[in-house]
């Protein structure tokens, strides 16, 4: 299938879902950690039942998420993020699914009511005793002079990024509205995404075995290639140039 033809169908579709991946961030300056010299390849893994037992473990894990924020705090939408807005802005969005956790999708403009961040988001910090949420960077700043952040200030509860770690249980609401989207999509976009990681992974077989037309947007060739309807090899950023020009003038 051609892009022009994929644009013209999205151009009449109201049920559209969107699955992002690390590969929409990169063109933004969020490193993939799992790269080469990446941060999660210097750093041991934090399991979670670690983080809630172990004072050592707990400062590994601070420590690598003030180094992954520093990296990244200061990064912005590129028009990957900004045109899958524009879905929602024109009525077409049903939802978007993304396994990111860098909040650039929110601040692209996306609305809390039609995203699910399924490994959360490390834009807020939460207590796990209270789930009060807090803003990270004052919680950052104290890192410069303590090796973990002091407890929560309303119950002495662990303070943690609001991220799913190794080990963690995935949220149970997100991931069933994730499903039921998954189910409904007319048309099932994923973008950025090495479709490897699970469950997040099982979400275009869900869209397809539903009858969803399958789009794949990626840099490299991913498991589900076969499976798709609509398959585009190579930069992000230069297919939603091309994609918006598109839906715009076609």
């Amino acid at each position: 299938m051609r892009l022009e033809d994929f644009a013209a169908r999205l151009r009449g579709c109201r049920e559209i879902v969107f699955f992002t991946g690390a590969g929409i961030s990169t063109e933004s300056g969020v490193p993939d950690f799992r790269s080469p010299g990446g941060i999660w390849t210097r750093y041991q893994p934090v399991y979670f039942d670690e983080f809630l037992n172990n004072e050592e473990a707990r400062v590994r894990y601070w420590r690598m998420k003030k180094e992954s924020h520093e990296l990244y705090k200061n990064v912005k939408p590129n028009i990957g993020h900004y045109s899958i807005a524009a879905f929602e802005k024109r009525g077409q969005l049903l939802g978007l699914i993304t396994q990111n956790i860098d909040g650039l999708h929110g601040l692209a403009g996306v609305s809390p009511a039609k995203m699910i961040e399924l490994h959360g988001t490390d834009r807020k910090v939460t207590c796990l005793s209270c789930g009060k949420e807090l803003a990270p960077e004052p919680i950052y700043e104290q890192l410069e002079e303590a090796i973990v952040p002091s407890p929560c200030d309303a119950c002495h509860g662990l303070l943690k990024p609001a991220t799913i770690s190794f080990g963690q249980q995935m949220p149970i609401d997100a991931m069933r509205r994730a499903q039921e989207w998954s189910q409904a999509a007319e048309i099932f976009v994923v973008v950025g995404s090495s479709l490897v990681v699970e469950p997040a992974a099982s979400f275009p077989v869900i869209a397809k075995q539903s009858g969803a037309f399958l789009a794949i947007i990626n840099r490299d060739p991913t498991p589900l290639d076969s499976l798709a309807d609509f398959n585009h090899r190579g930069a992000i950023g230069d297919f939603f140039i091309k994609l918006q020009s598109l839906l715009t003038n076609g």
